[in-house]
């Protein structure tokens, strides 16, 4: 085994936060490496997660608007159909082009790629193995960021055909007739969309008794409403208890309301969650500890239990999305480097890219009131307002809850098209510790959608203008 050259800083994995964390750390003027075990950077959200994810939920869009809503549009159309081995092209084309660009971003910034697995040997050591070869590599600073992975049911164990999870699901070969989601979260909810829109009856059966438990339970019954007029079968407070596959497909039995039933599908995509890749580090043989999820744990400057090791974005505590990673990263480099580098973990952001949007962020409602907050709320529907009747996207709804004795914003939650884009909005204000008041009175433009945020902010304290 040979000893390689030593860093400053070596980063572990190379999704978003391992390589923003990489390249904030070379920029910064620290030595870095980057260990990355395929031979692709960018982690499950480039290549596996959010970006072909988002790909085929476009191209999908488009499918789906054009088979429902052409013809209000003045547009007529006859026989449209869809080419699933081109569409599936288009969404590599996407990764492949955003793999190259992150490759050679990373290699612009100065940081060295090793190809490889990584293994810790001691606080300060890591070894690689590629095909035949191991290598040892020190470091002043090893940072962990190896991300997360599907979680797996015990009784309802991946197969790769039947039984699916969220990788697989992105690159099926047919639409099939059936589907069921186990789970109504942001990557069942999206998943489901994408091979509804194509042709499958798809069904969503969720243990909680309603979707999106991020939001106001009156803002998740919009947002399922929704996706129900939009093709989606929801089965709500039921539970999966056991399952059968057959050459046929898959029978599931569920359990709702004490009454066993069983539910036939071709596939099962399994999308209950996911949990860190701790496993297979050496973080045991290295007196790192982990809790009993499999996180990391870590303090306040990302660092663990044993001297020079460090560990963010899905493998220590927080919503497991890339930009939260990415944030982690930029601080994780930056306190290493003896800045003061911080993430709001109140103020991240969650985005469902369904159609409608769902987006939000801070305290809801519900959640304000279990701290004993006294809140105001205001909201406004979409179909209320000028771009949205404009452009055919009346539905849902944005609902504002802010501090009833400061007025400070304390949450924000949308069902909108361009949701995604319209929380950052919010999020800026409330960076700041903006009032509804400072965004009832920050002017937005005419006629857009994220007027329908201004009036939200405006009915707060019933100054609505242009909602009954």
């Amino acid at each position: 085994m040979k000893k390689e050259e030593e860093f400053d800083v070596i980063v572990v994995g190379a999704g978003p936060g391992g390589y923003v964390c990489a390249i904030r750390c070379a920029q910064l003027g620290l030595k870095t490496g980057l260990i990355e075990k395929n031979s692709r950077l960018g982690g499950t959200c480039l290549n596996v997660g959010c970006i072909p994810s988002k790909a085929l939920l476009h191209s999908t869009e488009i499918f789906h608007e054009l088979s429902e809503s052409a013809d209000n549009h003045g547009i007529l159309l006859k026989g449209i159909s869809h080419d699933l081995s081109k569409l599936m092209r288009k969404k590599d084309s996407v990764i492949d082009q955003l793999g190259k660009g992150v490759q050679a971003l990373v290699k612009k910034k100065g940081v060295s790629v090793i190809h490889g697995t990584a293994k810790i040997k001691s606080a300060n050591q890591i070894e690689v193995s590629s095909n035949d070869s191991t290598k040892l590599f020190n470091a002043k600073e090893i940072i962990l960021a190896t991300g997360s992975k599907p979680v797996e049911l015990p009784f309802l164990p991946f197969d790769g055909e039947r039984i699916i999870h969220s990788d697989q699901a992105i690159s099926l070969k047919k639409v099939p007739k059936k589907m069921v989601v186990v789970g109504g979260g942001a990557i069942g909810l999206e998943l489901g969309c994408v091979w509804s829109r194509l042709g499958a009856e798809v069904t969503v059966v969720e243990f909680l008794p309603e979707i999106c438990p991020q939001l106001d339970t009156d803002v998740s019954k919009v947002a399922r409403r929704i996706l129900e007029k939009h093709g989606l079968n929801f089965s709500l407070s039921t539970k999966v208890t056991g399952c059968k596959t057959a050459n046929n497909g898959v029978v599931l039995t569920v359990e709702k309301k004490k009454e066993s039933t069983k539910i036939e599908a071709d596939i099962v995509l399994v999308a209950v969650g996911r949990i860190p890749c701790s496993d297979g580090l050496g973080l045991s043989d290295a007196g790192v500890r982990v809790d009993e999820k499999g996180r990391v744990l870590v303090d306040s400057s990302f660092k663990t239990n044993i001297n020079g090791i460090r560990a963010i974005g899905d493998l220590i505590h927080g919503p497991m999305l890339a930009h939260k990673a990415e944030e982690d990263g930029v601080a994780c480099a930056e306190i290493i480097s003896g800045q003061s580098g911080h993430v709001n973990y109140e103020l991240v952001p969650g985005v469902i890219y369904v159609d409608p949007e769902i987006a939000n962020v801070g305290l809801t409602e519900a959640q304000a009131k279990e701290r004993n907050i006294m809140v105001r709320t205001g909201s406004f529907p979409m179909a209320a307002n000028g771009r949205a009747l404009a452009t055919g996207s009346t539905d849902g709804i944005i609902k504002v809850v802010a501090d009833a004795k400061t007025d400070r914003l304390i949450g924000v939650q949308i069902v909108a098209r361009s949701g995604s884009e319209l929380i950052a909005s919010a999020v800026a204000h409330m960076e700041y510790g903006g009032s509804a008041e400072d965004l009832a009175r920050t002017i937005h433009a005419h006629p857009t959608l994220s007027e329908s945020l201004k009036e939200a902010a405006l009915s707060v304290d019933g100054r609505g203008l242009h909602s009954l």
